[in-house]
């Protein structure tokens, strides 16, 4: 049943010095030229869109790394006054017993 099967015309670059005449040699370079262009077409648009998905994961991330920035400074500013508050809660009643 192998014997039956049917060759099938695969694209892909093939070898044309085998060819013997020039009209079948330049369709078999104009063939190469062809499939290395739809190659080289297909690549670049799957190269575009991988650039163009990291470059929505680049700016997600600025936005969470903007959002996690300003978490930051407020838990270091409200820890900073917490410190000032108690800082004064200290000094406050040393100064009313000193002032007896």
């Amino acid at each position: 049943m192998r014997g039956n099967a049917r060759a099938q015309d695969v694209p892909g670059i093939e070898i044309c010095t085998v060819e013997k005449t020039m009209e079948r040699r330049t369709s078999c370079l104009q063939s190469n030229v062809d499939f290395l262009m739809k190659t080289i077409t297909k690549l670049g648009a799957d190269h575009r869109q991988k650039l163009d998905a990291a470059s929505r994961q680049i700016e997600a991330l600025k936005g969470a790394l903007a959002s996690l920035q300003k978490t930051v400074d407020d838990l270091q500013a409200a820890q900073q006054k917490a410190a000032e508050d108690s800082k004064k809660k200290a000094d406050a009643p040393a100064g009313k017993d000193g002032a007896k």
